[in-house]
């Protein structure tokens, strides 16, 4: 069997994984993008209502604001053979009591990301998008908050770079810490294009 058909029949696989299905209030529906050549990969949380429901990764406000961090437009961005998104849980997990989403399915990124990155030999860079990217991928290297973790951004380089979430809720943390804008995201898009 050739690289590329290994590579179809996993998607084909992590696309009909079921595992928690009976913890999905909207059923499992794995979401994720990708191609072996890709170079930049953006390390999420979980898909919300309207990613479950189109299939496409960040197809939200959200996507919008990180599109923004990252210096790019929608079509670079869904560019699967520069661009791979991994979430830590693929599937929409449901909401809280408070109305917010719940955390990624536990059983998702042990049980599916080494293969997947396997499958990724590119990847120069992932951007570390919010609390659970960083809490997974930096365990036992992340600060005390990820404000913290993100403000000692270039100790996680060449491998990693750690974001919040863009997510509305965001935009208070943003002004709370100007730093972000001045000295994250100008390596952020530095970075972007290097790689781009």
């Amino acid at each position: 069997m050739t690289e590329r058909q290994d590579f179809t029949r996993l998607m084909a696989e992590v696309r009909s994984c079921s595992v928690c299905a009976a913890h999905l209030p909207l059923g499992a529906r794995p979401v994720l993008r990708g191609l072996p050549s890709a170079r930049l990969l953006i390390a999420s949380q979980a898909p919300g209502t309207k990613v479950h429901q189109t299939g496409l990764s960040f197809n939200d406000r959200s996507g919008d604001r990180l599109r923004g961090w990252l210096g790019i437009d929608r079509d670079t961005f869904y560019d699967e053979a520069r661009i791979a998104v991994l979430p830590m849980g693929m599937c929409y997990p449901g909401r809280n009591a408070e109305g917010g989403d719940l955390p990624p399915r536990p059983e998702c990124a042990p049980l599916w990301h080494p293969r997947i990155l396997q499958a990724w030999p590119r990847i120069a860079l992932t951007f570390l998008v919010g609390s659970y990217a960083i809490n997974y991928y930096l365990a036992g290297r992340k600060r005390s908050s990820m404000t913290e973790t993100v403000r000692l951004w270039r100790e996680y380089l060449p491998a990693y770079l750690p974001l919040p979430h863009p997510s509305w809720r965001t935009t208070q943390w943003e002004t709370k810490n100007p730093w972000f804008a001045t000295d994250v995201l100008p390596e952020v898009r530095r970075q972007v294009s290097l790689l781009l």
